[in-house]
């Protein structure tokens, strides 16, 4: 992204390549298999997709990586969601755009990446009542397999650091 008072951007004025590691789907070619198996257990409309790419997006912004704020943001942006709920989503727990079953949703995510007060569970039996609320047990089970995808996809985008892309067709590996 150019600065509107700089000439270059961002990606060319860093020396070298972005990413790490080379493309990790090439090195260990099941990692495409497991990727495709998650997208498609993840992808039974139980859940709004809107939904999981929210979820997907505070992942991101708790870990702190680009990539997959970029990446998720971009989803978003391509399935129409406003400017302000994207924005909203890393203080989601005072801003006015979401759903309750959203809110459920940044929740159990929040829960489950961040550690817990001592001595309490990440996942407290209240929050997963209020996750329950909204959600069938398959869509719940969805929404887990959810977080559990993105948790994966953290561990390869904070080691291997891909290049931020706005599509998962744009190339994200030097």
């Amino acid at each position: 992204m150019t600065h509107p008072d700089s000439t270059t951007t961002t990606a060319t004025a860093t020396a070298g390549p972005i990413s790490r590691m080379p493309d990790p789907g090439s090195l260990v070619p099941e990692l495409r298999e497991v990727s495709a198996a998650l997208f498609r257990a993840t992808g039974n409309r139980s859940v709004p997709r809107a939904t999981m790419s929210l979820v997907h997006l505070r992942a991101g912004q708790i870990v702190g990586n680009t990539y997959l704020t970029v990446l998720n943001t971009g989803f978003l942006r391509k399935a129409g969601e406003s400017e302000e709920r994207i924005t909203a989503v890393s203080s989601w727990q005072d801003a006015p755009y979401f759903t309750d079953a959203e809110r459920a949703a940044l929740a159990l995510v929040e829960a489950t990446l961040q550690p817990a007060p001592h001595g309490r569970e990440r996942v407290s039996d209240e929050l997963y009542a209020e996750v329950a609320k909204h959600y069938d047990e398959k869509a719940l089970a969805t929404l887990t397999i959810a977080i559990g995808q993105i948790g994966f996809f953290i561990a390869l985008a904070v080691i291997g650091k891909p290049k931020p892309v706005a599509s998962l067709a744009d190339e994200q590996w030097d």
